[in-house]
């Protein structure tokens, strides 16, 4: 089930800084951000294998999930909130502001035979 963690940070006059230090339950296999999104919706998917960790490191965006049993929209408005999605999380990113970087930690190389995109029966 996909659920926000708050990341540690610190803040002092020099600045903020975010800790990504046991964050995951998984070994990060795989990195990628998203960014220079226009209106259009990204991901629309699920897997058999990966782990997520979403984390708007910059601007915002939203993210539908569905694992079957209910719907959430996730606001990623703060760099301090990771979305954990597990691989049953069919998800879509959508409404990224102009400025916003989506990186994502994933626990498997990119493999196109772990993509379901196939959304559940009553899905977003």
């Amino acid at each position: 089930m996909a659920h926000i963690i708050n990341l540690k940070t610190f803040k002092d006059t020099r600045g903020i800084l975010t800790v990504l230090d046991r964050v995951v339950d998984f070994d990060i296999k795989r990195l990628f951000y998203i960014y220079a999104v226009d209106d259009s919706d990204r991901g629309g998917h699920r897997h058999h294998n990966t782990h997520q960790a979403a984390i708007c490191i910059q601007g915002s965006c939203k993210i539908t999930n569905n694992d079957s049993k209910k719907t959430e929209v996730f606001d990623l408005d703060t760099p301090d909130k990771c979305l954990i999605l597990e691989p049953e999380d069919w998800h879509v990113m959508h409404d990224f502001s102009a400025d916003a970087i989506l990186l994502v930690l994933a626990s498997t190389p990119f493999d196109p035979k772990d993509y379901i995109y196939e959304p559940y029966p009553d899905s977003i």
